[in-house]
């Protein structure tokens, strides 16, 4: 027979629960903090997250590192991440994330604006270069390697030479801004498929749309 304690233990480890790791997920919109940089172009990561945190009723709660949600899709744990330590060090807060809430790297996925697409365009992607992103840049390194979940949302590139910058940390145009709910939508739809359907069903519903 099992002792008063040998009983007691027994039944406080069946009431713990353990979250299967291969159940979380993080989901990490990049961006820069503040209302200056609320509606620029290189925000769209956070911006897509206050979305899908809309759609779901969640609210975002300052943490360490950065701004927390939390939510559930079909049993699963979805965590979402918007950085404070601005773009150049977004990888400090993955990391961080990733290792307190044991995140498997197949796990994350990382929003972020890309200058090479057209606007609104959606590609999903298991690995690549960061592309002269300088958030993108820091992640590789933090994690050491290349080979992380990404969904880049076009930004487009009209913009003229040496105006790159300015471009990105614009506001969007009066025809971008109309366009962007249903974008919204969709990049929302895309969080959810990659969190319930996985990575490679998210990349051949969702790339080009």
């Amino acid at each position: 027979m099992l002792s008063f304690f040998g009983r007691i233990l027994k039944r406080s480890t069946k009431e713990v629960s353990v979250v299967d790791p291969m159940k979380k997920f993080l989901i990490v919109g990049l961006g820069n903090i503040g209302p200056k940089y609320e509606h620029t172009r290189h925000n769209i990561g956070f911006k897509i997250l206050d979305a899908f945190a809309k759609a779901n009723d969640i609210i975002f709660e300052t943490e360490k590192l950065g701004d927390i949600a939390r939510t559930k899709i079909k049993g699963k744990t979805v965590i979402l991440l918007k950085p404070n330590t601005f773009m150049n060090l977004s990888g400090k807060a993955v990391r961080y994330w990733m290792q307190q809430e044991k995140i498997l790297i197949e796990n994350l996925l990382v929003i972020t604006d890309d200058l090479n697409l057209e606007f609104g365009t959606v590609r999903v992607k298991t690995k690549g270069s960061d592309g002269g992103h300088n958030g993108l840049k820091d992640i590789q390194a933090q994690l050491n390697t290349t080979k992380y979940n990404r969904f880049r949302f076009g930004i487009s590139d009209q913009f003229s030479k040496g105006r790159q910058v300015d471009y990105v940390l614009g506001e969007w145009d009066a025809k971008e801004a109309a366009a962007m709910p249903e974008r919204l939508d969709k990049s929302c739809e895309v969080i959810a498929s990659f969190v319930s359907a996985g990575i490679n069903n998210t990349m051949n519903a969702f790339n080009g749309k």
